[in-house]
């Protein structure tokens, strides 16, 4: 997959046939979309592109934002990149770009830029200055600059019933069966592994501490779950606690992950987590003894959830 950091880097001696939205999750919903794309672009004549923007529009244009998104930049590439798109053009959106009328985003990137042949868009997209253009403007852009529109329909689309929304929502309650169903791939956490207080090795349960860089990567809800990593072409299995340590009055939100029958040293490793389930809330024990029975008790229901797994 060719990969695009501004709608003026993209060149192509093919037509395009393309589809553009935040695709944030890359959930079961744009596989739909996307699947359309590359099912279009069989035909060599023509190349398949995908036209996405970070940051998001929603932390642009609304003050004080406070939206998470469920894949960072990397993430959403290598999804992309796995589903078999050939082009993907990441554009930086600003207040410059949301100004642009409908006619002047057709004309002057879908038409001079891009060369469209076809776009596939859902039947509620809306597009250009305050968003106030619709399926019915492209359609009529379609015919006077000669490229077809294929819309997905209300039915297709409301019969998988997905959106990146939902999926927050889910990860936001900790109900990660639902998240990982609508997102049709376990989610994910990536960072790199630092130093922490060290208190889990003196219980016997040695804890991974996870940074994640960008601060725009949405966190599921406090507590603890069961997870699973590759580290160096190997399956590891574990548990991850996200909160603040009450039982020892932590200050800030960390993530830890203990590793069943795995011993190495991690610093400074990136690592990918992905989440399977949540096990419980974080809660404050009384001592750190009760808290050690408790993470015992965690460790077996995790251990009982992989041998029916």
């Amino acid at each position: 997959m060719k990969i695009f950091h501004s709608i003026n880097d993209f060149a192509s001696p093919k037509k395009t046939i393309l589809t553009l939205g935040t695709f944030d999750g890359v959930h079961i919903g744009h596989k739909k979309i996307l699947n359309k794309l590359i099912q279009n672009t069989e035909n060599e004549n023509y190349e398949s592109l995908v036209l996405t923007f970070f940051p998001h529009p929603r932390m642009v244009l609304q003050e004080h934002s406070d939206l998470k998104l469920l894949n960072t930049i990397a993430e959403k590439i290598d999804l992309l990149g796995k589903i078999g798109i050939e082009n993907l053009v990441i554009h930086p959106f600003d207040e410059t770009f949301s100004r642009l009328t409908a006619e002047e985003f057709v004309s002057t990137i879908l038409v001079d830029r891009f060369h469209i042949h076809k776009i596939i868009i859902g039947h509620d997209h809306r597009f250009g200055r305050n968003r106030t253009a619709d399926i019915d403007d492209l359609i009529a852009f379609g015919k006077e600059y000669n490229f077809e529109v294929e819309q997905i329909s209300v039915q297709e689309i409301n019969a998988i019933s997905v959106s990146s929304t939902k999926i927050r929502k889910a990860l936001l309650e900790g109900n990660m069966a639902l998240a990982n169903e609508y997102l049709g791939y376990d989610y994910s956490l990536k960072g790199k592994i630092i130093q922490g207080k060290q208190l889990g090795r003196t219980i016997g349960f040695p804890t991974a501490n996870l940074k994640i860089e960008e601060n725009y990567k949405l966190i599921p809800q406090n507590g603890v779950y069961i997870v699973q990593s590759s580290i160096n072409q190997k399956t590891v299995f574990g548990m991850m606690n996200i909160g603040f340590n009450p039982t020892v009055d932590g200050q800030n939100q960390s993530i830890e992950i203990h590793y069943f029958d795995f011993d190495a040293d991690l610093y400074n490793q990136d690592i990918s987590v992905s989440i399977l389930q949540r096990i419980r809330s974080e809660q404050k024990f009384e001592s750190v003894d009760i808290l050690k029975g408790q993470l015992e008790k965690d460790k077996k229901t995790a251990l009982a959830y992989w041998n029916k797994y």
